[in-house]
């Protein structure tokens, strides 16, 4: 579809979820994050499933962190009508549950509060990856998309503290404000997932966080997707097709000295993902 077109059909959709926004469902979980961690894959499993609602338009809607100012309607309007949740849980018995994937979530500091308000009761899965190859591939991904001018993966990295400063405290200041460096210059900042589950536990409640470590989602992805049916209380039914979505092709390696010193800087933040994961992150075994 061409991108004019494709603009004027979500218009259209919009408009029309706007005007019905009163007999949709809201999501009753989300894909919080992290970014470059497998959320579009896990997001691309789990749709499969008869009893999971996608919304409407977009993988991610972005409500909670970047357009939280255009209200509850509009993000209900990006979800399936109550009719056809209705239908399917007459014919399954068991109730579906929509959803959304915006990996930002996890990383803003007013998403959480926001979602535990508009949203009490959901539940988030979180998927956590290897901190520095999921820095690595962010760089690779800010870059293709033009929101990185650095090429050099080690120049970024470098920056990011002098990029981020007063970042957060303008977002809190400034509740509908956006900090482009927060959004797509934090590489190191992300990869610090311990930080962002304690920010989010007394928010919703651990109990309603699954921690999902990316590694063991690519190499068992029956196991892990079970785990999530299990955690949503959902039947297993059919048999979805797992794919890797979103790698991007870095054109040159990660220098090993680099490695080996972001891998230590992550070694604190690594250690309190274990009661989170119930195991050792399998980038550290």
């Amino acid at each position: 579809m061409k991108p004019t077109l494709k603009r004027s059909v979500h218009i259209v959709s919009q408009t029309a979820g706007r005007l019905t926004a009163g007999r949709r469902v809201l999501p009753s979980f989300l894909i919080a994050g992290a970014q470059r961690a497998g959320t579009t894959s896990l997001y691309r499993a789990l749709s499969q499933h008869p009893l999971i609602l996608k919304p409407v338009l977009h993988k991610g809607v972005h409500y909670f962190d970047v357009a939280y100012d255009r209200g509850l309607s509009w993000y209900r309007a990006h979800f399936p009508m109550r009719a056809r949740h209705t239908r399917l849980s007459r014919r399954y018995g068991c109730r579906p549950q929509a959803f959304e994937s915006s990996p930002y979530y996890l990383f803003h500091p007013l998403a959480g509060p926001r979602i535990a308000w508009d949203l009490p009761g959901v539940k988030l899965i979180v998927l956590v990856r290897d901190p520095v190859e999921r820095a690595f591939s962010a760089h690779a991904h800010e870059l293709a998309r033009g929101f990185e001018t650095e090429t050099s993966f080690a120049r970024a990295v470098e920056l990011e503290e002098e990029r981020l400063a007063g970042a957060v405290d303008g977002l809190l200041t400034a509740p509908h404000s956006m900090s482009h460096a927060h959004r797509h210059h934090a590489y190191l900042a992300r990869g610090r997932y311990a930080e962002q589950l304690a920010r989010l536990e007394p928010l919703v409640g651990g109990d309603r966080i699954l921690v999902v470590d990316s590694g063991r989602f690519f190499t068992e992805p029956e196991v892990v997707y079970d785990r999530v049916l299990e955690f949503l209380g959902l039947p297993h039914i059919g048999d979805p097709v797992f794919e890797r979505h979103n790698a991007r092709p870095r054109p040159t390696p990660m220098p090993e000295s680099l490695r080996r010193e972001l891998a230590a800087h992550f070694t604190g933040s690594d250690a309190l993902l274990v009661p989170w994961l119930g195991a050792e992150p399998s980038w550290r075994r």
